[in-house]
């Protein structure tokens, strides 16, 4: 109990590393964070960064056997024309029309002040937390729908689907709609509850780097799904399955949706390595 009241104690208090990050980046780059265009270039700049490594795992193929061996469909491997489509289709999507809508955000969205105090750690964990948690619920929403209403599908979610065996440039691979409908959610959802900039930040950073890893087409012993306990949390193998039986999962992160909605299924795919 003392152990647990120290912890608790110490996270409620203003964090000594996470106040002078905060004082450097207020006073050196506040134009910077006050920008609307600055959360989508902070995301398009770590998606691709974030999907470094995975495309270093697709272009060696077997000739990492140990890599490799984690593929989940292997024998399925992306082409550099497939690499190179996905990556140009996601540039066109955000300069075009994700930039562009940032920017209409002057018009009604007033400066965004900057709190002299950072977060705590706690603050920092339980806001970035709520930010997923409402995202998940949203987009399980927007997806189920996309999928049960057949217009919907066809006109614009069919796009995302075109791989069945997904890789992390696939992550971004959507058509207008999809793009500016989850891209506003993400954005709209720390103003909603009311973060700090310090944890909006810190929330698209690890968005996205949960949604490359879903979409990575690899199930590491290290992936975020094996590292979360109980199963609440999906990850690549389940989301493999959703481009394979695509009435199932429809979450983005996390199982407990689908499990409620019974549109949960298991990663059923054997490896023939």
């Amino acid at each position: 109990m003392t152990v647990f009241h120290t912890v608790w104690e110490s996270c409620q208090q203003r964090d000594s590393f996470l106040q002078p990050m905060w004082d450097y980046l207020r006073i050196n780059h506040s134009g910077m964070l006050r920008s609307p265009l600055f959360p989508v270039i902070l995301t398009v700049a770590s998606y691709f960064v974030l999907c470094l490594p995975f495309l270093a795992c697709d272009i060696m193929g077997e000739k990492w056997p140990a890599i490799y061996w984690y593929k989940i469909q292997p024998g399925k491997m992306p082409t550099p024309a497939m690499l190179l489509h996905c990556s140009g289709v996601t540039l066109y999507n955000h300069l075009l029309l994700v930039l562009p809508a940032a920017a209409a955000q002057w018009m009604w969205r007033p400066p965004i002040p900057l709190p002299e105090q950072a977060p705590t750690l706690l603050e920092l964990a339980v806001g970035v937390v709520g930010n997923l948690l409402l995202f998940d619920f949203q987009y399980f929403v927007w997806h189920l729908l996309h999928h049960r209403v057949p217009w919907l599908y066809r006109t614009f979610h069919k796009v995302h689907h075109k791989n069945t065996a997904t890789f992390a440039l696939t992550t971004e691979y959507s058509g207008a709609w999809e793009t500016l409908s989850l891209g506003f959610f993400a954005a709209v959802n720390p103003m909603l509850l009311g973060a700090h900039p310090m944890t909006e930040m810190l929330f698209h950073i690890l968005n996205m780097w949960l949604s490359v890893e879903d979409h990575c087409g690899y199930d590491f012993p290290w992936s975020t799904s094996r590292l979360i306990p109980f199963g609440i949390y999906g990850g690549p193998s389940k989301h493999d399955v959703h481009h394979r039986k695509p009435n199932t999962n429809f979450a983005p992160h996390f199982s407990h949706w689908d499990k409620l909605f019974g549109t949960h299924a298991d990663f059923s795919f054997v490896k023939t390595h």
